[in-house]
């Protein structure tokens, strides 16, 4: 067999190839290959088998992997990747007590984003989000969900939807987008926000037809959407032939996690104070919930959603950065790993099944991306590592050290072939 890149001396290797989404008490099993080797040919694995038996195959490029543990390409499944502006000058006002709501009456909080992305030219931002994508790379993310809901009104929300569409063509990541108009009231519909989701429900046609976004989701919160205008509003959507999601009980427990369920949602998202009945529907659901605890460890209020009681209860549980420019500020999903770890209790077993096979699922990506097979797309990252514990355990630094996008070297921080 002659191929284009050929990997060996794999010291762990995790394919994560199981039938997903993983949920339960399975989210702690976990197999491993040792001495592995992966051919890659045309973008796609062709083999997988032991070092000793690679031996026959020609490859056009070599990659020693010199015992180091490889892995699917990361999966990020919550990202508000495209947007201008940003909030730094808000950290020092939260740390000394400022109120979200004064913050926001002074110009700042997401109505801050909202005008600055609204201000951005197209080129702005398309130049931004290439540069949060290259560095989402370097962490070893090879797909990523990208969110709008930073123009709120028709105009600014099809400009996002579009930037995102250009950068899959542009960046070797895959993205995948969702609609989030209904992500906020903006002032000008403050007293009908009615009016505001029959405009944003307006769009479901025309971004339907141009190919603009997958998934349509909303934020149920108190003062923002109740759980009756997200399950008018997201039937649309569902009728419109868009997948739905929900940022569900993030604040406050309105019953969101079990619209999730009830509506047959692909993913349930933040679930910081989810009630145990939402809970429990979540785990007789499909509905994948994706957690954020990068979110809470920012904004430092708050609790963190009870993921242990989830994955007990029998949920499949993704994990996620959030990023965003107000609450999440990191495209390190290596460190969320590490906080779900922390804060999450979860083992590292179930945060690998969380940021590939099941964050892959939360986004319609099951049987693409969050894993390595053969026929599948060769996205693979080599981990300076010889173990998958080892990652969740070491926080705060960059661990990849080779991440192969479509079989194509996309960062290397050491040579090895």
């Amino acid at each position: 067999m002659q191929v284009d890149t050929l990997i060996t001396n794999i010291g762990q290797l995790l394919t994560m190839d199981v039938q997903g989404p993983v949920k339960g008490s399975s989210m702690n099993d976990i197999s491993i290959v040792e001495g592995a080797a992966i051919a890659i040919n045309d973008s796609e694995v062709v083999w997988i088998g032991s070092t000793e038996k690679a031996a026959n195959i020609q490859a056009k490029k070599a990659i020693d992997a010199k015992g180091k543990l490889v892995t699917p390409g990361l999966v990020e499944p919550h990202t508000h990747l495209v947007f201008g502006g940003s909030r730094e000058e808000e950290m020092a006002m939260k740390q000394q007590g400022v109120p979200y709501l004064d913050i926001l009456a002074k110009g700042g909080g997401i109505l801050s984003t909202v005008r600055s992305t609204r201000e951005a030219s197209y080129d702005t931002l398309l130049d931004r989000t290439l540069f949060h994508l290259d560095r989402m790379a370097m962490y070893g993310i090879t797909t990523v969900e990208a969110k709008s809901g930073y123009g709120l009104n028709k105009e600014t929300e099809l400009k996002q939807l579009n930037v995102a569409k250009e950068a899959n063509m542009k960046h070797p990541l895959d993205i995948v987008s969702t609609f989030m108009g209904a992500h906020a009231i903006p002032p000008e519909y403050k007293d009908d926000p009615e009016g505001f989701l029959e405009e944003m429900a307006a769009l479901f046609s025309r971004i339907k037809h141009e190919n603009l976004a997958e998934f349509v989701d909303i934020f149920t919160e108190t003062n923002v959407f109740s759980v009756e205008q997200s399950r008018r509003y997201l039937q649309k959507a569902k009728d419109a032939g868009f997948g739905v999601k929900i940022h569900a009980d993030e604040i406050d427990t309105l019953g969101g996690t079990e619209l999730a369920a009830e509506l047959g949602a692909v993913s349930a998202e933040h679930l910081a104070v989810a009630s145990d009945e939402g809970i429990k529907d979540l785990a007789a659901s499909n509905t994948i919930g994706v957690v954020l605890p990068g979110t809470i460890f920012y904004l430092g209020t708050g609790t963190y959603a009870r993921a242990r009681e989830m994955i007990d209860s029998g949920a499949a549980i993704a994990v996620s950065t959030d990023f965003n420019p107000g609450s999440s500020v990191t495209e390190n999903l290596q460190l969320i790993m590490s906080l779900a770890a922390l804060r999450l209790k979860m083992s590292p077993a179930e945060i690998w099944h969380a940021v590939t096979v099941n964050a892959a699922h939360a986004i319609g990506r099951g049987q693409e991306a969050g894993s390595i097979a053969v026929g599948r797309k060769a996205d693979i990252v080599i981990w300076d590592a010889t173990n998958y514990m080892y990652i969740p355990y070491h926080y705060g630094v960059n661990h990849a050290n080779t991440v192969l996008k479509n079989g194509k070297v996309l960062f290397e921080r050491e040579k090895l072939s």
